[in-house]
């Protein structure tokens, strides 16, 4: 996704400042002030949803050394301070124990909230693709914004939005893959491809499962698309514990690789052979040697 030009009006917001630290509360120093951390709050609606806690800790130990350079921007509402940007140093804060922290406060419409937490996440690149699919769906539904209006305010493309947005059509358990980051957003825009939901399933942990890279992955997706494929049935029994087990003792016993095609109890087993001395040695295995 285009990176360039992202936020301006979330930079016009924030002017230059020094490190600042803890002081009296609703001090003004350089246009920031510093609010009681009992009155700020999370946005329910901020895009991102996922904080790593690991990383809230190294955070936290970055404030402790060095104080909060960069002030959070708040929006007052019924007398209390909702994020529009700035949680993760909120939440290490919080895990520091600090009782104020530097707030710049800005007078914004919902929309505007969303719209300016979401091109600092983007920014910073802290979304995970799904987190971006959903702000975009929630910036398209409740506020009436078109995805060409989207793109414009958000500095992307069209196409960007649109590929984002097409994700959503995955079943909540591959979404939740990408959430965790145990598959990547180039595995998921193949299997958005894939309308059955228990075969995204299926494909998305055998490339968890046999670390599939993306090239790969678009190998299998062809292959199961084509009229002579491996039928879906058949593609989903090849992750049968049974079958991986008999196939793994197969290969260890004839030292050589061991396909087994398995359907409704029916199918075939392909063993492979490099050289007619490595055939021999195979047959001889399976006493079969003298036949020939």
């Amino acid at each position: 996704m285009k990176k360039n030009g992202l936020g301006k009006g979330l930079s016009s917001l924030i002017p230059n400042y020094d490190n600042v630290n803890n002081s009296s509360q609703k001090k003004e120093v350089n246009n920031f002030i510093n609010i009681d951390i009992n009155l700020i709050e999370a946005n329910i609606n901020q895009p991102r949803k996922y904080f790593d806690e690991d990383n809230i800790i190294s955070l936290s130990e970055s404030i402790k050394n060095h104080g909060i350079i960069q002030p959070l921007i708040v929006s007052e509402i019924n007398n209390k301070y909702l994020i529009v940007a700035g949680e993760r140093r909120y939440r290490a804060a919080k895990h520091l124990g600090l009782s104020k922290l530097p707030c710049i406060i800005i007078e914004k419409s919902d929309e505007e909230i969303l719209e300016i937490s979401l091109i600092e996440n983007i920014q910073r690149e802290d979304l995970n693709p799904i987190e971006e699919a959903r702000a975009f769906k929630n910036l398209i539904d409740n506020f009436n914004i078109t995805q060409e209006t989207l793109s414009q305010k958000l500095s992307v493309s069209r196409s960007a939005v649109t590929n984002k947005l097409r994700l959503l059509k995955l079943c909540n358990v591959v979404q939740d893959y990408i959430l965790n980051e145990e598959i990547s957003e180039g595995h998921a825009k193949i299997l958005v491809s894939i309308k059955d939901e228990q075969l995204q399933i299926e494909i998305a942990n055998k490339i968890i499962d046999e670390n599939l890279n993306v090239r790969q992955t678009e190998k299998l997706i062809q292959m199961l698309n084509k009229e002579d494929s491996i039928p879906k049935e058949e593609f989903i029994k090849t992750n049968d514990p049974y079958i991986i087990n008999l196939k793994n003792q197969l290969e260890n016993y004839f030292g050589t690789k061991v396909s087994i095609n398995n359907k409704k109890n029916k199918g075939n087993i392909q063993i492979e052979y490099y050289s007619a001395e490595d055939l021999n040695r195979i047959l001889s295995l399976i006493s079969l040697k003298d036949l020939f």
